[in-house]
């Protein structure tokens, strides 16, 4: 049976930890679903756990990214690689609230291309993490709300559910850090088609480090942040817009 959602999960020497969070995600999806855990490396210490959690789970698809090494490279691998029309997207660190992986996914069904899972909507919140990082990302999201009308107030957050469709069509031209999520609220912006969000408490890792690197990437998340108040695009394919999409 084809899944109706493909969860695309980072992984980056995870080791253990990856068994409680493929578990909460088991436990908490109840649509048909596959879930792709995508590394780097095939020495990366998370393939031991996942090839024995698979033996187990069928529905587990360890996925080795071979597009290059960084969170943006695995994510697309992992969506071009996906087999439902849509793809949600999460992070293995346990911050993400996996009961909501179903609800992201039927708000794309319903007619979105990307559906937002949102720590700074209304009844939505950010526990723990790091000061400065929290306010940046904040202040991007709600800016871009009311100003570029991006339709979500969370454009940062790596959680999100896309049109498989869509993602093919745009295409991720990010290569290294996790600003995937921002690039393609961007380009749904620019071509006027529609974002929803729901509100999530979104809870700093209790386990493992944080892979997160604000100074290197902050210059490609502005790339993108400017980019969404950019005029019109056409909604047609990836080769015919590509020299125009800077502009």
């Amino acid at each position: 049976m084809k899944p109706r959602v493909s969860v695309v999960v980072t992984a980056y020497n995870e080791g253990e930890t990856i068994v409680t969070c493929l578990d909460r995600i088991f436990e908490s999806v109840t649509l048909p679903c596959e879930v792709l855990v995508v590394f780097d490396m095939p020495d990366d210490t998370t393939v031991p756990y996942l090839e024995k959690y698979a033996e187990a789970e069928s529905r587990l698809r360890p996925t080795l990214n071979t597009y290059g090494r960084g969170p943006a490279r695995a994510i697309r691998y992992g969506i071009d690689h996906s087999l439902a029309d849509v793809v949600v997207v999460t992070m293995a660190d346990g911050c993400d609230d996996p009961q909501q992986i179903d609800q992201l996914a039927r708000l794309v069904e319903r007619g979105v291309v990307v559906a937002a899972a949102s720590r700074y909507a209304r009844g939505g919140q950010q526990v723990g993490g790091p000061l400065l990082k929290g306010a940046l990302s904040r202040t991007a999201g709600v800016s871009l709300h009311w100003l570029a009308r991006v339709g979500t107030r969370d454009a940062t957050n790596s959680f999100k559910a896309y049109n498989r469709n869509f993602v093919q069509e745009v295409g991720i031209e990010s290569d290294s850090g996790f600003e995937v999520g921002l690039e393609l609220v961007a380009k749904a912006k620019r071509r006027r088609l529609p974002v929803a969000e729901i509100p999530t408490i979104w809870l700093d890792r209790t386990f493992g480090m944080s892979n997160f690197k604000l100074a290197k990437w902050l210059p490609r998340y502005l790339r993108w942040y400017f980019y969404a108040f950019g005029s019109k695009l056409q909604s047609t394919s990836m080769a015919d817009t590509s020299e125009r999409e800077l502009v």
